[in-house]
């Protein structure tokens, strides 16, 4: 059972935090906030000890909801390289987190909207975040094992019609010029595996007789990406990874999206998303 629920909390989850996604979520989760506490006056409402009318109290609670959100979205800005590393632990944790933090916020903001002495006691703190966690824990242990398994089975279906395409014979070599211009190099498209950004360089992996070799450029993945648009069989599927077509030999899904296992010892790269029509349209061609 333990190995189970480990096995379940380490698996790849989408990262919703960033984009028109991100935008999206925050719109969803002032509605839903403002919705929930004015249609339904959850836990006490006490009308005399209000300042404002209770539209406007929603309001304010909806809004401190919106801001803590946007503070965790803060934070993990703080935290490089997430997404292609974010599971379900990391959603559970983040979302967590975020209810803590809003619980928090609205005894924080007691003395605006309510007329009590006892608005900065430790009484009303826990019962704010354990009402905030009532609410929202519900939501975070249905809709997130939810979401996981209809992304999971969704993706695994889609990619078993897909396979690997015939490989196409790619004997160039193509000169790369990077942000450092001593660090130019030529690089041998039929060898090349896959790109990972890496910050402000590229982590460049090639097929060696020995398995895998990587060298690491001074240069943006975009950059690289619009050198070596000419080949169609390299092509992005990730904010963060190029992939050699050439060298797929097995096309896997997950809650992410896919992920493609590559003919070289321990290579493995992952498509997002917004990637997944590019990738499978390419594999036609």
């Amino acid at each position: 059972m333990l190995d189970k629920l480990r096995r379940f909390l380490s698996q790849p989850y989408p990262f919703y935090f960033e984009g028109k996604t991100f935008y999206t979520l925050l719109l969803l989760i002032f509605l839903m906030s403002f919705g929930f506490n004015y249609f339904f006056e959850p836990f006490n409402v006490y009308v005399p000890e209000h300042k404002m009318s209770y539209f406007l109290i929603s309001l304010v609670h909806a809004l401190v909801t919106v801001i803590a959100f946007f503070i965790m979205f803060l934070c993990l800005k703080l935290l490089p390289q997430q997404v292609e590393k974010w599971n379900v632990l990391k959603e559970i944790l983040f979302l967590s987190s975020f209810l803590m933090l809003v619980g928090i916020g609205q005894f924080l903001i007691r003395d605006v909207i309510y007329d009590n002495p006892n608005n900065w006691s430790w009484t009303y703190l826990i019962e704010e975040i354990r009402n905030t966690f009532l609410v929202g824990i519900l939501f975070v242990a249905i809709l997130v094992p939810l979401n996981f398994s209809h992304l999971y089975r969704k993706n695994q279906n889609r990619a078993s019609f897909l396979s690997p395409r015939a490989k196409k014979s790619e004997d160039a070599e193509i000169h790369i010029v990077t942000d450092v211009k001593g660090d130019d190099f030529n690089l041998d498209i039929s060898q090349f595996l896959y790109a990972k950004a890496d910050r402000n360089y590229a982590e460049i992996f090639m097929q060696t007789d020995a398995g895998m070799d990587k060298k690491l450029k001074r240069i943006s993945i975009k950059n690289l990406e619009s050198q070596l648009d000419p080949f169609a069989n390299i092509i992005r599927t990730h904010r963060s990874y190029m992939v050699n077509l050439n060298h797929i030999v097995k096309i896997n899904g997950n809650a992410q999206g896919y992920k493609l296992d590559l003919n070289a010892p321990g290579s493995a790269v992952p498509v997002s998303r917004s990637y997944i029509p590019k990738l499978e349209e390419s594999l036609k061609a």
